[in-house]
C-alpha cells in the first residue's frame, strides 16, 4: 500500500517520525513537505539526530496570506497525487497544508486520513480551527487523540472511520526525550538547573499581534522572581521592538529559538511552563509541569480540567497568580493514550480496508 504524507512545519515532522517508524515497515511512504513555515533548524542534523526521514518532495511554498498559501499548496499537493496516484493521504493537526492536502485528496477520490483529528477550542477566529473543521469533515479515517476529540466529532455527526488512538505528539516526545538525555547540553550552556527558572514561548498572533495583550505579557514575566527564559522567534522580537517595549525584555533571558531536543530539556526541568502554544501545552503535560496557558480558551481542555493547566489569558495579574500560586494536583491521569499511538495507528486503520471510504 502506497500513503502519501503532507506535513509543512518542524513540528509536523516530528509527529510524522513517529507513524512513519511504524507505517514503513509494511507499506510504501511518500513524504511530501510542503515548505510551509521556512526553518534554519531543519538542516540535516535536524534529521539525522531526530530519525527523521527525509521529503520525497519539497514543495518550496514559503510564507504568504493564509489563501494564497493554501491555494498554492493545494496545486502543488494535487500535482504530486496525481503523479504518485497513492492509495491513501495523510494529514496531521490544523495548518494550512493539512486543508490543502486534505483538499486536493478528496477532489481526486483519494481517501483521507486525519491524525490529531476531532480538536476544538471553539473559536473559529483562528484560522487553525477552520482548518481543523474542514480537515474532518473531509477525512475518512478520523484517529483523535482523546475521548473529548471523539465526542466533538460525534456532536458534528461524524462518527464512522473515527478511533480514539492516543497522541503521537507523546509517542515523540517519549522517543526524543531519551535522545536528548544524551545530545542535549543546553542546561549547562544557559548555566540552568532543575526546577531553578520559568520557561516562556509566546508565538501565537493573538497575542503577538496586539500590542494591549503582549504588553501585559511581557510586563508579567519582566516581574517574575525566577529566572525567565523565553526563546523568541525574531519575528516577535520585531515586534516588541517596534512597540517600544524592549526595556522588559531586561530582565527576562531572551534566547534564540531552540532545536527539538533542546526545547523538550527545558521543558522537562522548568518548575513552571508558561505558554500560548497548543503543542508546548501537551508536551508540559508529558514532563510532569504545571502549565500556564496565556489564552482564554484551549483544544486541549483535558489539560485544564485534570487541574494541571490553567488559562490566564494576555492578564498581567492572572499571569503572576498562576505563576506565584498555581499547584496541580497529585494525579495525573494518561489523557493522551501510552505513548504507542503510532502503533494504534496503523493498526486501526490498518491500510486494509482504506479504499471502503
Amino acid at each position: 500500500m502506497k500513503i502519501a504524507t503532507v506535513v509543512g512545519a518542524r513540528p509536523q515532522f516530528i509527529k510524522a517520525a513517529s507513524v512513519s517508524r511504524v507505517l514503513r515497515r509494511d507499506h510504501q511512504e511518500i513524504l511530501i513537505h510542503t515548505g510551509q513555515h521556512y526553518d534554519t533548524n531543519m538542516s540535516d542534523i535536524f534529521f539525522d539526530e531526530l530519525h527523521i526521514p527525509r521529503p520525497d518532495f519539497h514543495l518550496g511554498i514559503g510564507s504568504g496570506r493564509h489563501g494564497a498559501q493554501t491555494g498554492a499548496i493545494l496545486e502543488k499537493v494535487e500535482e504530486v497525487l496525481i503523479q504518485e496516484t497513492p492509495d491513501a493521504l495523510l494529514v496531521y493537526g490544523d495548518t494550512n497544508s493539512t486543508l490543502a492536502g486534505a483538499l486536493a485528496a478528496s477532489k481526486l477520490h483519494i481517501p483521507v486520513i486525519h491524525i490529531e483529528a476531532g480538536l476544538r477550542s471553539f473559536n473559529r477566529r483562528m484560522p487553525e480551527e477552520i482548518n481543523r473543521i474542514l480537515t474532518d469533515h473531509l477525512s475518512s479515517w478520523l484517529s483523535c487523540p482523546t475521548e473529548t476529540a471523539v465526542k466533538n466529532l460525534s456532536a458534528e455527526g461524524i462518527t464512522e472511520g473515527v478511533a480514539q488512538d492516543g497522541d503521537v505528539m507523546y509517542d515523540a516526545f517519549l522517543y526524543n526525550l531519551e535522545l536528548a538525555k544524551e545530545k542535549s547540553n543546553i542546561l549547562q550552556t544557559l548555566g540552568l538547573g532543575p526546577k531553578s527558572y520559568i520557561l516562556c514561548t509566546i508565538h501565537r498572533a493573538e497575542n503577538t499581534d496586539d500590542p494591549a495583550r503582549l504588553t501585559q505579557i511581557l510586563k508579567a514575566l519582566s516581574k517574575i522572581s525566577l529566572p525567565v527564559v523565553l526563546p523568541l522567534h525574531p519575528r516577535t522580537r520585531k515586534i516588541v521592538h517596534e512597540l517600544g517595549l524592549t526595556s522588559l525584555l531586561d530582565r527576562i533571558n531572551v534566547i534564540e529559538p531552540v532545536g527539538y531536543l533542546d526545547m523538550i530539556t527545558l521543558e522537562a526541568h522548568t518548575l513552571k511552563l508558561v505558554t500560548d502554544s497548543g503543542g508546548v501545552q501537551k508536551e508540559a503535560y508529558f514532563a510532569g509541569v504545571p502549565c500556564i496557558t496565556m489564552r482564554d480558551e484551549t483544544e486541549w481542555v483535558e489539560t485544564v480540567d485534570v487541574g494541571w493547566n490553567r488559562l490566564t489569558g494576555a492578564n498581567e495579574e492572572k499571569i503572576l497568580e498562576a505563576i506565584e500560586m498555581f499547584t496541580p494536583p497529585e494525579n495525573r491521569p494518561s489523557i493522551f493514550g501510552d505513548g504507542k499511538a503510532a502503533e494504534q495507528i496503523v493498526a486501526t486503520f490498518g491500510m486494509k480496508n482504506i479504499n471502503q471510504y
